[in-house]
Order: C-alpha cells, then sequence, then structure tokens
C-alpha cells in the first residue's frame, strides 16, 4: 500500500495550496513518456512522476516552459528528458517517440495529454481546420500508442493513460470539434484495451474536470469560474496536482485491473 508524505508540487509554486501525495513504490525507476508535458495539467503530471523517482520523458510544442521545468527538476532522482515536437505531425512525434524510447530504454507508461480547446463556431469550420483540430485532439493519441505498445508487450505489460474532458459530456457552446475528438478518445481507450489487455497493458481514461490552468484563465471569468464552482458538489477549484494524483495511481501496481474505462476528477461537475 502507498505510504503519504508531504510533497511541493508544480501547484505550489502557483500560490495553490500543498497537498498530502501518496508514494507508489511501484513507480520508482518506471520509464513514463508524456504528451504535452510542458504546461498546464501536463506539466503537473510530468513534475508528479518525477517526485515519484520515475525516469520522465516528454514532448510538447512549447520549448521554453518545457525547459523551466527541467530546470526546476534539476535535483531529482531522474531528471526529465524533453523533445520539442508538435503532435499533430504524427511523422515527427514518431521521431521524438522513438528518441525518448531510445533514451529512456523503454517505456512502462504512456500518458496522452496534449490537447487544445480553441474556441470556435460551427460556420467557421473548414475540412482543414476538421483535420487540424482532430489531429490534435484524438489521432495523435494512436500514433504515440502505436510507437510504445511493441515494448510494453515485449516487456510483459504496461499502462496507457489518454486524457479525455467533461466538455462533451456537458454539451459546451464553441467546443465542437475538440468535444467531438474527446469523445473518441474514450472509444479510443476501450478499444485499446481490449486488443492490448492480453498482453497485460491497461489503457484508461482520465476525465478532468475544469482545471484551473494559465490557459483555462484564457476563456473565464471571476464571474464564470463561480458557476462552475456552483455546479460542482465539491466547492473548490481543481488543480493539476488533482488530475496528476489519478495518474499516479491509475499507473501503478495498485491499480492492476484497473482498465478499459473512465476515470472522473470533475468536483462532482456534471
Amino acid at each position: 500500500m502507498p505510504h503519504h508524505t508531504l510533497a511541493n508540487p508544480t501547484s505550489e509554486k502557483k500560490s495553490e495550496p500543498r497537498v498530502m501525495a501518496a508514494q507508489y513504490p511501484s513507480l520508482r525507476d518506471k520509464r513514463v513518456i508524456v504528451t504535452g508535458g510542458a504546461s498546464g495539467i501536463g506539466e503537473g503530471i510530468v513534475e508528479a512522476f518525477v517526485l515519484q523517482g520515475a525516469q520522465v520523458g516528454f514532448v510538447d510544442i512549447l520549448g521554453e516552459p518545457a525547459q523551466d521545468l527541467i530546470a526546476r527538476m534539476g535535483s531529482a532522482h531522474h531528471v526529465p528528458a524533453f523533445r520539442l515536437q508538435d503532435v499533430s505531425d504524427v511523422e515527427g512525434l514518431g521521431v521524438a517517440m522513438t528518441s525518448l524510447l531510445d533514451e529512456l530504454g523503454g517505456c512502462d507508461v504512456l500518458i496522452n495529454n496534449a490537447a487544445s480547446d480553441d474556441r470556435h463556431q460551427l460556420e467557421d469550420v473548414t475540412p482543414a481546420y476538421w483535420d487540424e483540430r482532430l489531429a490534435v485532439n484524438l489521432k495523435h493519441k494512436f500514433f504515440a500508442s502505436q510507437a510504445v505498445w511493441p515494448d510494453m508487450k515485449a516487456n510483459g505489460g504496461g499502462v496507457i493513460l489518454n486524457l479525455g474532458s467533461i466538455s462533451w459530456h456537458l454539451g459546451l457552446d464553441d467546443l465542437a470539434l475538440y468535444q467531438i475528438a474527446k469523445a473518441g478518445v474514450e472509444g479510443l481507450t476501450r478499444s485499446l484495451a481490449r486488443e492490448l489487455g492480453p498482453f497485460n497493458i491497461r489503457v484508461n481514461t482520465i476525465i478532468p474536470g475544469n482545471v484551473q490552468t494559465e490557459r483555462q484563465m484564457r476563456w473565464y471569468t471571476p464571474e464564470g469560474e463561480a458557476e462552475i464552482v456552483s455546479a460542482q458538489c465539491l466547492k473548490g477549484r481543481l488543480q493539476p496536482v488533482d488530475i496528476a494524483a489519478m495518474a499516479l495511481f491509475l499507473s501503478s501496481d495498485d491499480a492492476r485491473y484497473c482498465t478499459g474505462h473512465e476515470y472522473w476528477v470533475d468536483g462532482g461537475w456534471r
């Protein structure tokens, strides 16, 4: 069973509360790859796994925030590795994934986190914009998984976690393509869990509610945030560390029979 120690997660540097974080011995030295790991939820996930003593590699289109994150983790047991890459370019992503697999010596856990929730009007959607939005929010998750599952099969198992979204369950405005892609993420999870299960590869979806990241603060006024909190059963603002905590559990041996499902971290906002 995990024991509990006081951690100092990414969120604390943004004046958020310290949290009690479980330590999972099974995650120490595990090889973890995170897409979209330089900011927001992905940043919180990278930092959480590094604090577990895991070997972490991540890809992102944001170079400067990635280097800031690496600098903060400079005294870690394993300093994270980074590849600058746009995940919507699946050929380039394949090269980046292969490079990280070589550096880490394989992959035990893949966190398909990268996404972009740009707002759009239905009448403005073009075929090119459709393809670009589906590429950044869904397509790369399959091909990143395809890049790691041979190594997982060879090593007797692994974990793939796909980040979904509460948005399509709520049917929010101005997010049609994002919500279409995120609905597809749950279908991807069910399909991969069934086909990869015989190889002891577990696949799950994490569904965050509205997480208070710098990007999300672009879209919400204080009044809008108050409406979200009012709609939740638990009256507080979700932080990246809350999503990271679920990712840690689902990646650990403690979750060895958890696969093919959606795990909500939303404060009861439904």
